[in-house]
Parts: C-alpha cells; structure tokens; sequence
C-alpha cells in the first residue's frame, strides 16, 4: 500500500506538469500576439502623426487657422 500513495503523486504531478506547460505555451502565445498588436499600434499612430502634420499645412495654406504673431 505503501507504493500506490507514491504513484498517485506522480500522477497527480505528472498532470500538473502537463497542464502547466499548456500554460507556457499558452502565455508564449499571447506574448507573441500582444507585441504583434503593439506594433501594429504604432504604424497607426506613425500614421495620424503624418496625417495630422499635413492637415495642419493645407489648414495654414488656406487660412484656416490664425497663425502666429
């Protein structure tokens, strides 16, 4: 009787590591997606910085906007 408590642990233990590496595979992936949304973000704000830049111009060229004294 003395072995079966021992097997049972090892069963129970060998379960745990299946399912924590899932786990890690699983944070591994969601890694791998964030940093892609991360980069995908700064393209789209890169994007309205030069936007915003050249709507700023065509405002200045038809005096749209008070400029400066």
């Amino acid at each position: 009787m003395a072995g079966e408590p021992d097997n049972m642990i090892l069963v129970y233990l060998r379960r745990f590591d299946e399912k924590l590496d899932r786990v890690i595979d699983d944070m591994r992936d969601l890694k791998i997606r964030a940093t892609a949304v991360e980069e995908g973000l700064v393209g789209i704000h890169r994007r309205l910085d030069r936007l915003e830049t050249r709507v700023e111009r065509i405002e200045r060229r038809l005096d749209l906007v008070d400029q400066p004294h």
